[in-house]
């Protein structure tokens, strides 16, 4: 029989690999960079935005934050690195206006992380008080990334065109949301399941968005789809524990 700890386990390394494919999601954006030595009109944003959500994801993760969250920490270990190479690479092919933005953007991202840590460990003691800080934190900052989908979904609505909006980003983060809100329910932990929960949903209203309007989408819009579009930049729906 498969213990509560076993199972907890296997459902986080599902999770682990389902949000990897999620980071690795805009690979194809930053080889068309490399490829046509320009950022064209992709924006540092979403890139900038998961750094500082995959910093406090980890720090969540931490034993004297909250124990046994080991996947956790991994996951979004990850997922910083693989962000901090695509904005080294953004960086490398952007203006100096788009340089100084990454620049700014990190910056101010570092020193809000600092000031965070500080108060969390030298004025809350236990790891109950730290992790309810912190975990409140990553919830604020997950729910506005499970809100930037909201204007794709305007515009399928709008367009009644599903060409700006890929099913297996929809799915993926439908289906990695339900993997860590089960991960939560296992051992239960308030702040995953808060901003896991909302995700499925914001997922599962995706998927019912692109069946409804997979029926009106023009034929030529169906066929680009699965082709690289401007307006869709990946990484604003990766892995959001």
């Amino acid at each position: 029989m498969v213990t509560k700890e076993a199972a907890h386990n296997i459902v986080g390394i599902i999770g682990n690999v389902i949000s990897f494919g999620l980071f690795i999601s805009p690979v194809p954006t930053f080889v068309r960079i490399i490829k046509n030595k320009t950022v064209e009109e992709f924006k540092p944003d979403p890139y900038i935005a998961t750094v500082l959500n995959c910093l406090f994801w980890i720090f969540y993760g931490m034993p004297f934050v909250k124990p046994d969250s080991i996947l956790v920490i991994t996951i979004n270990s990850i997922g910083l690195v693989l962000e901090l190479i695509y904005l080294s690479i953004f960086f490398v092919y952007a203006t100096t206006k788009g340089r100084k933005k990454v620049l700014i953007g990190l910056g101010v991202e570092v020193a809000f992380y600092a000031i965070i840590i500080v108060i969390t460990l030298l004025s809350l003691h236990g790891t109950k008080k730290r992790s309810l800080m912190v975990g409140i934190i990553c919830d604020i900052f997950n729910t506005m990334m499970y809100a930037s989908p909201l204007t794709i979904m305007a515009k399928v609505i709008k367009t009644k065109s599903v060409k700006y909006m890929p099913f297996f980003l929809s799915l993926s983060n439908f289906l990695n949301g339900c993997v860590w809100v089960i991960y939560a329910l296992i051992k239960f932990d308030i702040f995953i399941l808060i901003s896991n929960g909302l995700g499925t949903i914001s997922g599962a209203v995706q998927l019912i968005i692109y069946a409804w309007y997979s029926r009106t989408t023009p034929k030529d819009d169906e066929d680009s789809v699965s082709k690289p579009n401007q307006e869709v930049q990946l990484s604003t729906n990766a892995a959001r524990l």
